[in-house]
């Protein structure tokens, strides 16, 4: 039995699902981002492994513009090289030890007027549930993009006793199926052709749009990378060099080397008490925030 088409049915219910149970959602994220880059700051972005992927179409690119902070770090997402030195073993390695999203964060002033969304999906892993606890002790609106079937069918791992989806105040679902992969093989047991890439892409697209909506209507949206074959070459370069300074400047005030005076840096985490026993998924409050 042919297997074409399988897998483009499998991302259009994926893609389905996610208008169909997500929109409000990433509404509210929309009004938090728009708040946010209206100010002045930033909207971090994180993800390890195949995660990165998100941060790179948030921005920048074409139809991107500045607010946006992808902070990927190559120790965890530089997979090309698969074995050997900067292999893929140690990327899946790295991204389980506890602390050291600590020094991550630690290059970076933290506020509470910025926004964190963390990109994981499976969500049970050291570092990307660390980067939301600390953008969380800083007092920021945190969000989980994650598959929800996938996190809840796999085991809790942090010390803390909770995945990623508990220390956000809103989650978006991937809508993606436990173990990612859609299509299964006659006489093969293992499923191939991962879903999460395609609806990563929708939601931050969706997220982009939404938020930049908010944004002109405000008069605060900044300049908008575009294609020459669009708005032609002088104008082309001229948001260009617009959308990098405006980036440049917003990261120099991140950044902790570039502090003013009596600025609050990251604060490492306190240790951490004995897991309790996992329950169901009970997302936290929301936090404040501009609502959508």
């Amino acid at each position: 039995m042919t297997v074409a088409g399988r897998w483009l049915a499998g991302a259009r219910a994926v893609l389905d699902a996610v208008e169909n149970s997500q929109m409000p959602a990433i509404a509210q994220v929309a009004g938090w981002c728009a708040d946010a880059i209206a100010a002045g700051r930033l909207v971090h972005l994180f993800g390890t492994g195949h995660s990165r992927i998100p941060l790179e179409e948030m921005f920048p690119r074409y139809g991107s513009y500045p607010g946006w902070h992808p902070i990927a770090e190559l120790s965890m997402t530089f997979h090309t090289q698969v074995t050997g030195a900067n292999g893929q073993r140690q990327a899946m390695f790295i991204e389980r030890v506890e602390g050291l999203a600590d020094q991550i964060l630690a290059n970076f002033v933290l506020d509470a007027a910025d926004v964190m969304i963390v990109f994981s999906a499976s969500g049970t892993t050291a570092v990307p549930i660390e980067m939301a606890m600390g953008a969380r002790r800083a007092g920021m609106p945190v969000v989980a993009v994650t598959s929800v079937a996938q996190t809840l069918a796999s085991p809790v791992r942090h010390p803390s006793g909770t995945r990623l989806l508990d220390q956000a105040d809103v989650v978006v679902d991937l809508c993606t199926p436990e173990g990612d992969a859609e299509v299964t093989l006659d006489g093969v047991d293992t499923p191939v052709g991962p879903l999460s890439t395609v609806a990563y892409a929708a939601i931050v697209n969706e997220l982009k749009v939404q938020t930049a909506e908010r944004l002109a209507a405000r008069g605060a949206l900044p300049p908008v990378i575009t294609s020459a074959a669009v708005v032609g070459r002088p104008r082309a370069d001229a948001l260009f060099d617009g959308a990098y300074r405006d980036h440049a400047a917003r990261l120099a005030r991140a950044l902790t080397g570039a502090a003013p005076a009596g600025a609050v840096v990251h604060s490492p985490a306190p240790p951490l008490r004995a897991p309790e026993p996992a329950t169901a998924h009970t997302p936290r409050p929301a936090g404040t925030g501009g609502a959508a």
